[in-house]
């Protein structure tokens, strides 16, 4: 009788969106061309097809935090600051989906200190770490079969150790579903 007291919340964000495509393969002088044929009548959801977006994120409730407060995995395998966003597209009776989540780097790490982007630091070792790191992709694998890992930690700067610990646990797991893809954007910006 108390469910009348519980509000069930949910941290994360929902957008829908309606979005007609208008193309064609022609230009506007092809178009109007007095040797281009007259085309047949089609429908017009062929013409310009209305698609259907939906933008879906839920953040997890586990070592959710503040940026620089809440770093790494936890004993459980959980990390900071884990989202899940879904990408849903409908169109012609079709939906299709692209999941992506994100997250702290899997590893027991921190940031300390108040100033902008303090120094990250390890806090345990490698073999502390590999039951917590186990746990986490065990997790995701079972929820996702596959999953591309794109590290986005800088790869010479002062992010390198915790770049470092991760590609080491990623090989100490060395499991097939796993893919690791090690991506500087400092590099690229």
């Amino acid at each position: 009788e108390v469910d009348f007291w519980i509000i069930p919340v949910i941290q994360g964000f929902v957008q829908i969106e309606e979005l007609v495509v208008n193309y064609s393969e022609s230009s506007d002088d092809d178009k109007s061309s007095p040797e281009t044929p007259p085309q047949d009548s089609t429908c017009v959801d062929d013409i310009h097809p209305t698609f259907l977006v939906a933008l879906i994120s839920r953040r997890s409730r586990h070592r959710a935090g503040m940026r620089y407060k809440r770093r790494g995995v936890d004993k459980n395998g959980n990390v900071a600051n884990y989202v899940e966003t879904e990408q849903l597209i409908h169109v012609h009776n079709h939906t299709l989906s692209f999941i992506q989540t994100r997250g702290s780097v899997p590893v027991f790490w921190s940031q300390v200190g108040y100033r902008y982007n303090p120094r990250p630091r390890l806090d345990k070792s490698e073999n502390e770490t590999v039951s917590c790191f186990r746990a986490h992709f065990e997790e995701q694998l079972k929820n996702y079969k596959k999953q591309v890992i794109i590290n986005l930690v800088d790869q010479t700067g002062r992010e390198k150790i915790i770049g470092d610990a991760y590609l080491k646990q990623v090989l100490l797991y060395n499991n097939a579903n796993l893919t690791y893809v090690s991506f500087d954007f400092h590099e690229h910006w």
